[in-house]
């Protein structure tokens, strides 16, 4: 368990950190004196991301580059992994996304054996194994069933919709409760979600990291209430103020006519909003609790979480990566 235990001279890499949950992390971990790297593709596109006097370096790489991933792991004790497709730009290679986040997956532990990484930290999705389950949330799983199979001992952390802005699942949700007052939505729309805030999520993946502890477990992670898409939607008009949303159900809009009609009304391309509302059919939900035993935080509200989501947008990055 010592070899587990981060000091002060550790550094943690981060792989995705130009994303939606990387760039959000770095600022926590500096806030914690926690010396980084992060491997990206274009180091220009970190330029914002470095903090005067934070030790924070920049490697030049790919996840599918076993030279580059054997440079930026050396030296490196746990290692965050936010390498994740989600899907194709259009539907055509929406299936591509499954096969490419497997290779990135099997390249990395490959070369994080090689380097003697102790630990990496992994943010899933939640959703159990089945016939049923959508293929993003499926390859989401494998992901980490990969990673738990290497030596450095992974913490999975399952998550369902995070609310935070330039999240693709929150920008959809969004735009179409702030562009449309009337929403015809398959019937799916009332199966249960439990969705976290961003900070939340953010409170978890440091979390793990300082208590040594989570290193080799799964986690599910969720905010204090379970709602549906349809539930989502309301409360969120009623955090914005605006006027009621009457969200009408049918049974024959399949998930590629929604996927079509989400990418008119948003900015979500075809092909992730294919893998997005596919998802809508698997309840994402808890199966327990585990986590806060060992990361104890106040859980964010979803009416709260949108709020702060929102006001980050007119600040903040906003819609990213698409």
């Amino acid at each position: 368990m010592n070899d587990l235990v981060l000091n002060e001279k550790d550094r943690v890499l981060i792989l995705g950190a130009t994303g939606f949950i990387g760039r959000r992390l770095i600022p926590e971990l500096v806030d914690r004196n926690i010396r980084l790297r992060l491997l990206v593709r274009d180091p220009s596109k970190a330029r914002g991301l470095l903090q005067e006097g934070a030790d924070i370096e920049v490697r030049k790489g790919d996840i599918f580059e076993e030279r580059s991933l054997r440079d930026a792991l050396e030296g490196i004790h746990t290692a965050y992994y936010f390498v994740h497709s989600l899907g194709g730009k259009t539907l055509t290679v929406n299936l591509e996304f499954v096969k490419k986040d497997r290779k990135g997956a099997e390249t990395f532990i490959n070369a994080a054996n090689e380097a003697g990484l102790k630990r990496v930290i992994y943010l899933g999705g939640l959703g159990e194994m089945g016939e049923g389950l959508s293929e993003h949330l499926r390859s989401r799983a494998e992901v980490g069933k990969i990673l738990s199979l290497g030596n450095p001992a992974a913490s999975v952390l399952r998550a369902a919709v995070i609310i935070g802005a330039g999240g693709a699942s929150f920008e959809m949700l969004r735009y179409l409760v702030e562009r449309l007052p009337v929403m015809i939505c398959p019937r799916w729309i009332d199966t249960r979600i439990q969705p976290i805030a961003l900070q939340d999520v953010l409170a978890y993946l440091v979390g793990c990291l300082l208590n040594p502890q989570t290193a080799g477990q799964t986690f599910d992670i969720g905010g204090p209430e379970i709602l549906s898409y349809r539930k989502m939607m309301h409360q969120y008009a009623e955090a914005r103020g605006l006027t009621e949303r009457f969200v009408i159900t049918v049974p024959v809009l399949t998930p590629l006519l929604s996927a079509y009609w989400v990418d008119l009304v948003t900015p979500i391309p075809s092909g992730i909003a294919h893998a997005l509302i596919e998802g809508l059919k698997n309840e994402v939900v808890c199966k327990d609790n585990r986590i806060d035993e060992f990361v104890p935080i106040k859980k964010t509200p979803f009416k709260e979480a949108v709020k702060l989501a929102f006001s980050e947008e007119k600040e903040g990055p906003g819609i990213t990566g698409f």
